[in-house]
């Protein structure tokens, strides 16, 4: 049954990411700088992609080009990139791969840049994987990279070029930036749209500004009560009269869930953690003796309470505005609080529980990003860990509630 629903939520999920394909009005020029209007598909590009898909109509057949092709291409409104052949150095940031040149390593390649802010001033951006790279062109210069690297020292320490802040101090000459603001520049988006913003203004320059800063919180703090169904069954490989099936029984589970929006793909995925309390008990009456005259039982008890920390990764499909289903995969890490599971003459069954990691799969909906439902099922986790001879199955199915505070 578990696969089953396993397979559908795989199926489900890709089914919605099939059918949220979204083609927006766009236009793209090709070499001949003949423009053509039409719908281009936006899966809000992480990555500087190196082609794109398009229809010539909305209802019309998917084509594909590619910057062999287009000199430039938007949708509008949105966003805008431009063919570029530049000088762009690729060095490494982690420490492992880190160049000992301080100098950057400019290599020509060409690439679509992404329009961040038009003007007098224009501010680019290049990503691919963890390589992020800032270009500008003024209506002096042709486009440039603004040269940050990071290299390691003769005496192995990490040191940093910031040439880009000289070139910034003498490309963007204007009463309103001084050398402080210029220092005080970081080589992060934020800091350099703002930069290229106020100089477009400084100089009464009409610019557009693609990159507007996002209005949706990429942060959400949500309490999730629930329901659980539970069930728990042990057995130990040397007597199997000390095995024990105690059942389904519901409960309440209480959790708070922080979760990290990815900015990028249209805020789809998302990053997820949920300290979660639960708790399982249950008493179950056994044979463990038995001969043609005498039969004796024994009571045996559960009691299990811990803190639950699933960390996992969301996404989402939106269904309009204010409505979209979520899918989850999660690996859950558990907290035993004094758990243990019993009998009563302990010398037969006592045992303390020391949970394993286990992973669960959930779905729900999401109603105007702050009332929620999910249901969440969990793979068996084994209790008893720690015990050659026991082995346990903890399964878990949960409905949840969740009301977004934060």
């Amino acid at each position: 049954m578990k696969k089953q629903l396993l397979i559908l939520l795989i199926t489900i999920l890709s089914f919605n990411t099939y059918a949220q394909i979204s083609f927006e009005k766009g236009y793209f020029i090709n070499n001949t700088d003949q423009k053509t209007d039409c719908f281009i598909k936006n899966i809000d590009w992480k990555n500087n992609p190196s082609e794109f898909q398009y229809k010539l109509s909305e209802n019309g057949e998917p084509e594909t080009t590619n910057i062999k092709s287009v000199k430039e291409f938007g949708i509008l409104g949105k966003t805008k990139y431009s063919r570029s052949e530049v000088n762009i150095d690729k060095s490494s940031e982690k420490i492992d791969d880190m160049s000992a040149v301080k100098n950057p390593i400019f290599r020509e390649e060409v690439v679509f840049l992404k329009v961040l802010v038009e003007g007098k001033a224009t501010l680019y951006y290049y990503e691919n994987e963890n390589l992020r790279r800032y270009f500008y062109k003024t209506d002096q210069s042709g486009i440039e990279q603004l040269i940050y690297k990071s290299y390691l020292t003769p005496e192995n320490n990490v040191a940093k070029n910031n040439t880009f802040k000289q070139q910034l101090w003498l490309s963007l000459v204007c009463q309103s930036i001084t050398m402080k603001s210029i220092e005080n520049t970081d080589y992060e988006k934020n800091n350099l749209v703002d930069l290229f913003v106020k100089y477009n203004e400084c100089t009464n320059s009409g610019f557009t500004l693609f990159e507007k800063k996002q209005h949706k919180d990429l942060f959400n703090l949500t309490l999730r009560p629930g329901l659980n169904s539970t069930s728990l069954s042990i057995q130990n490989s040397m007597v199997n009269y000390r095995d024990v099936d105690f059942g389904n029984k519901t409960g309440l589970r209480f959790g708070v869930e922080a979760e990290f929006i990815m900015p990028f793909n249209k805020n789809k995925w998302a990053l997820i953690i949920e300290p979660t309390y639960q708790y399982f008990k249950s008493e179950k009456e056994i044979i463990y003796a038995q001969t043609l005259t005498i039969t004796s039982k024994i009571n045996v008890n559960v009691d299990y309470e811990s803190i639950e920390i699933p960390f996992g990764i969301r996404y989402y499909s939106f269904l309009n505005p204010n409505s979209k289903l979520f899918f989850n995969a999660s690996l859950i890490y558990d907290i035993p609080l004094s758990s243990t599971i019993y009998a009563d003459r302990k010398q037969i069954i006592d045992l303390e529980i020391n949970s394993q990691i286990n992973l669960a799969y959930g779905m729900g909906y999401n109603y105007n990003d702050k009332y929620s439902l999910e249901f969440r099922l969990g793979q068996a986790r084994e209790i008893l860990g720690k015990y050659p001879s026991w082995s346990s199955k903890y399964e878990t199915v949960s409905l949840i509630f969740g009301f977004t505070i934060l």
